[in-house]
């Protein structure tokens, strides 16, 4: 059996599956929405006013889709990593030792790809040093945090020195808390309040959660099994089951993705 070759290794296989979601949701919605934001006309107020709507549904959007990642990184996490890398000599254990890292990363999931948005928002506004500027606090902070993390908390806590690897995507979890929270006090002083409503947060991370008891509850009962069945007969009723959830609780983006799905494929 060949262990994977140190925390440079499970940081990489974690890093691989943390990027999806970023890339999907927080990248591709930001990606469209800057140069709609871009084109706004108007007043002052009147562009702001614009800008706050289509960063607020823009902002939901994401939240809806990255919720359940992050509950899924967490909770279904051996699943999801087994099913991409366990083949061969990447064994059980290592599957263990890359959902520790990958659950870290989780921490700052939410607000890394919220915090993209922000930044095109800034963008749209002709403004590249204020998200510049907070890029950099971000990486500033990283690094501080990563150094006490990884290097000095594990050994005064007894915890293998390999575990460090999480440590590292904490603290940049933490990071990215702090960049998102200064994107946005900055914003809203510039074009009024923005955010998501803790109302619609609550209903994500409650039909989230609860779709991740019945998938962890699938995973107990089929125990041991190949990592591509065990993966389709545990995550397609986990996001078949947060969908209903969602729209059972009102939610317009679980409501609309029939339909937006319908007139894909009459399209085609």
């Amino acid at each position: 059996m060949i262990q994977i070759n140190g925390a440079v290794s499970a940081l990489s296989y974690a890093q691989t599956l943390y990027t999806l979601p970023v890339s999907l949701f927080g990248m591709s919605v930001s990606a469209a929405e800057l140069p709609l934001m871009s084109s706004e006309l108007g007043s002052e107020s009147e562009i702001a006013e614009a800008l706050g709507k289509r960063l607020n549904g823009g902002l939901r959007q994401i939240a809806f889709f990255v919720v359940p990642s992050v509950v899924a990184f967490l909770v279904l996490g051996d699943v999801v990593v087994a099913a991409i890398y366990q083949t061969g000599q990447f064994r059980h254990a290592d599957v263990i030792y890359v959902w520790g890292v990958l659950a870290g990363a989780t921490v700052g999931l939410l607000a890394s790809t919220l915090g993209r948005l922000y930044s095109s928002t800034y963008y749209a506004l002709r403004d590249t040093r204020t998200p510049l500027n907070f890029a950099i606090v971000r990486v500033v902070l990283t690094t501080a945090l990563g150094y006490l993390f990884a290097l000095v908390l594990p050994p005064h806590l007894g915890i293998e020195a390999r575990w460090g690897a999480a440590g590292l995507t904490i603290s940049a979890g933490i990071a990215s808390w702090v960049e998102f929270h200064l994107l946005r006090r900055s914003l809203n002083r510039r074009i009024g309040r923005t955010g998501l409503p803790l109302d619609y947060l609550a209903k994500l991370w409650g039909s989230a959660l609860v779709a991740a008891a019945a998938g962890w509850a699938i995973h107990r009962y089929l125990g041991d099994r190949r990592p591509i069945f065990l993966a389709i007969m545990v995550l397609l009723p986990y996001g078949a089951a947060y969908f209903a959830l969602a729209a059972l609780l009102g939610l317009d983006e679980a409501r609309g993705l029939p339909r937006m799905i319908g007139r894909r494929f009459s399209k085609d």
